[in-house]
């Protein structure tokens, strides 16, 4: 019901309809044409008059190393229950995930991973 509610339908007039050349495949059951538009439309033109600019690829990198770093939280990290709801839960999901990635990376500088040496006296 959401998309619904972001639609718009717009009806072609009868006296437009009716002389075109087209109708019999535009609209061949119905006097004039019903067009849904969204209402987000102006805004989509604006990103895809944007798509190519040097700033809309530099924007579509960060977000996409964002959602990585999401991805790896949620999957590799065994967080993919996380569901934080309400206003501020993107924001709190946000601070969450750069706080566990952040500790992560602290572990790895402070403990190290590989093979332990002992020496033998």
């Amino acid at each position: 019901m959401g998309w619904l509610a972001a639609t718009r339908i717009y009806r072609g007039s009868t006296f437009d309809c009716d002389p075109c050349h087209l109708k019999e495949k535009c609209c061949p059951n119905t006097p004039a044409r019903k067009i849904p538009r969204s209402i987000y439309e102006h805004a989509r033109e604006v990103a895809r008059s944007l798509r190519g600019t040097l700033a809309f690829e530099r924007s579509r990198q960060g977000r996409k190393r964002i959602e990585m770093l999401f991805v790896h939280l949620k999957r590799i990290l065994k967080m993919g229950r996380l569901r934080l709801r309400g206003p501020r839960g993107a924001q709190d999901e946000f601070l969450l995930a750069a706080t566990a990635q952040n500790l992560r990376k602290l572990a790895k500088l402070v403990l190290p991973t590989g093979p332990r040496v002992t020496q033998e006296a």
